[in-house]
């Protein structure tokens, strides 16, 4: 039974946040007299959101500091969402190629519903993408399955005939625990000490040009490399 429907986490999937999400990081920095990270170092962080990020930077921050470092971190990212940021590469024929076909694709990510919505608006993806389930969509984010059974429900496609697509462990479980099946993005934000083989992930994926041949959709391959 083939997959009828595509559903993607966003950073580190879809879409590469890192040039933002690092430089607002390195601004943050820059305001408490602090050399900017360098890209390597921020880059396999950036999946894991806003409180990761922060302690990256502020290593020694806690209690009310940090929580106004974070606030601060979400204020700088927000008046530059779309600086840097841009689909990975080949996502954009991918995603023709499955809108050609009547597939419903859809996003399901833990970033938060006033970040998420004008980063797709400001990409030209809000109209595109079948459901977008942010992070406070529900009460419950990945690895709880919830947000992607709720998804699966907005597009009217049921769990096991969704793909699953995401760049963090988490993504994988709540994937598995909704029924659904899953891939890493091994292009993503992986770092040195993520093993994705231990996830237990249906598969592995090192570019958006290899989702096609999961659809099982006739054609596809040959319309992305012919």
């Amino acid at each position: 039974m083939r997959q009828a429907a595509l559903l993607l986490d966003l950073d580190g999937t879809l879409l590469d946040t890192a040039p933002d999400m690092g430089g607002a990081l390195n601004r943050l920095r820059e305001e408490h007299g602090l050399e900017p990270l360098d890209a390597a170092t921020i880059r396999p962080v950036v999946s894991h959101g806003a409180m990761r990020l922060v302690s990256l930077g502020f290593p020694g921050a806690a209690g009310d500091e940090f929580e106004r470092l974070r606030l601060r971190f979400l204020d700088l990212y927000a008046q530059h969402l779309a600086l840097g940021t841009r689909l990975f590469p080949g996502f954009d024929t991918v995603l023709e190629l499955v809108e050609t076909r009547g597939l419903p694709w859809g996003i399901v990510t833990n970033k938060p519903g006033w970040l998420t919505d004008p980063l797709l608006a400001a990409l030209g993806l809000t109209g595109r993408a079948a459901c977008a389930v942010s992070g406070d969509t529900l009460t419950e984010r990945k690895p709880h399955p919830l947000p992607l059974l709720h998804a699966a429900g907005l597009i009217g496609v049921p769990p096991e005939r969704c793909l699953y697509v995401g760049d963090a462990e988490r993504d994988i479980q709540a994937g598995r625990a909704a029924g659904m099946v899953t891939l890493v993005a091994a292009y993503g934000y992986l770092s040195s000490e993520d093993d994705p083989v231990r996830w237990s992930p249906d598969g592995i994926v090192h570019s958006p040009g290899e989702l096609p041949a999961w659809l099982a959709l006739e054609g596809l391959d040959e319309a992305m490399h012919g």
